[in-house]
């Protein structure tokens, strides 16, 4: 700042010296030049010169240092105020404008702070939240254990005291067919809430493939319909010839068609049908799986995905865990899925998008 017009103070002395530097030789050659009769005016010429250096010197005293403060007063007050967007607009090359320099590096500095401040804040609301409901889910689940449990241990116990004191080998075989029953219940309806509640609390971690979507279809709608043979209903279904390729997990996605055609196949009617069915449509799987039967009331479409819900039409059979797995499944996935009534059964469907290749 030394060797060069980066100081307040020496731009000022510069000035000012050379103010009075032109005043001090414009006198001598005034005095030389100006006719005889005009010197007497000399004096009264010098003197304006003289008020109107001072006078020039003011005004430059005011744009380099009175105007600049100003700004910068305003600016810190600003900042005072956590205005931090604020700009102080100084273009000296001197301490002034170093400090409105700083100010502003300052005030950028301090938004900074400030927005990864809110960030952390609203992540920390975000975790705070994420804890309450995990709390809530732990105490929904030990709650649903409880409840869930209470037949099937009664149960269990009823037929353990009943084969203490039966000596008919029938009898006893039937009740530990029971007791086995019960087991299995409970087996089922643990691991599936267990399933249920981390898929609830988004700590699933999905594997996801390249797979052939209507090979999965064919694999898990042969196991469950055709590999154990059924006179209670028929089925029929309508697959396309050709694979269609999505990326998604795919444990997950039979997860989903298992529980959708379980559902078919236990709520169809006597000698009814369960028709199976997967479409394209553009870049867009449509699955669906119908069965003839009761229908849903309309009232009760948007609840049947709902944990333990088992309406008046199901007749209270499952114990309420598997269309609430497919619905976090797909929710998860974001895509579109349902129920609808038919004039004589219901149909369940959900889209998936196809994968680029």
């Amino acid at each position: 700042m030394s060797n060069s017009f980066k100081s307040v103070e020496k731009k000022y002395f510069v000035f000012s010296r050379t103010i009075r530097f032109v005043i001090t030789v414009l006198y001598p050659i005034m005095f030389l030049i100006a006719p005889i009769e005009y010197k007497f005016l000399l004096p009264f010429i010098w003197l304006l010169l003289f008020l109107g250096g001072e006078w020039l010197q003011e005004i430059y005293l005011h744009r380099i240092i009175v105007v600049p403060l100003g700004s910068i007063t305003d600016t810190a007050q600003k900042l005072a105020n956590l205005e931090f967007m604020t700009v102080c607009d100084i273009q000296s090359h001197d301490e002034l404008g170093s400090l409105s320099n700083s100010l502003n590096t300052l005030a950028s500095n301090l938004q900074n702070a400030l927005d990864e401040l809110n960030k952390a804040n609203k992540q920390l609301k975000k975790d705070v939240q994420h804890e309450r409901i995990l709390l809530e889910q732990r105490k929904e689940l030990v709650d649903s254990l409880s409840h869930e449990m209470k037949t099937p241990l009664g149960l269990i116990q009823a037929y353990t005291e009943g084969l203490k004191n039966e000596i008919d080998n029938e009898k006893r075989r039937k009740y530990m067919d029971a007791i086995l029953a019960a087991t299995e219940r409970m087996n089922y309806t643990i691991i599936s809430l267990l399933d249920l509640s981390a898929l609830e609390a988004g700590t699933t971690v999905l594997k996801e493939t390249l797979f052939d979507f209507v090979e999965l279809t064919e694999e898990v709608g042969g196991r469950l319909l055709l590999d154990v043979p059924c006179e209670r209903y028929s089925f029929t279904y309508e697959l396309p010839e050709r694979e269609i390729i999505v990326y998604a997990d795919r444990r997950r996605i039979e997860q989903v068609l298992e529980n959708l055609i379980s559902n078919a196949k236990k709520y169809v009617c006597e000698n009814g049908n369960i028709h199976l069915a997967v479409k394209q449509e553009n870049q867009t799987i449509y699955f669906s799986v119908f069965n003839q039967g009761n229908t849903i009331p309309e009232q009760e479409l948007s609840q049947i995905w709902s944990k333990f819900y088992r309406g008046k039409w199901t007749g209270q059979s499952g114990n309420g865990l598997g269309l609430a797995i497919v619905s976090q499944i797909l929710t998860i996935y974001q895509v579109p899925f349902g129920a609808i009534n038919h004039t004589d059964g219901v149909e369940f469907y959900f889209q998936f998008p196809i994968a680029n290749k």
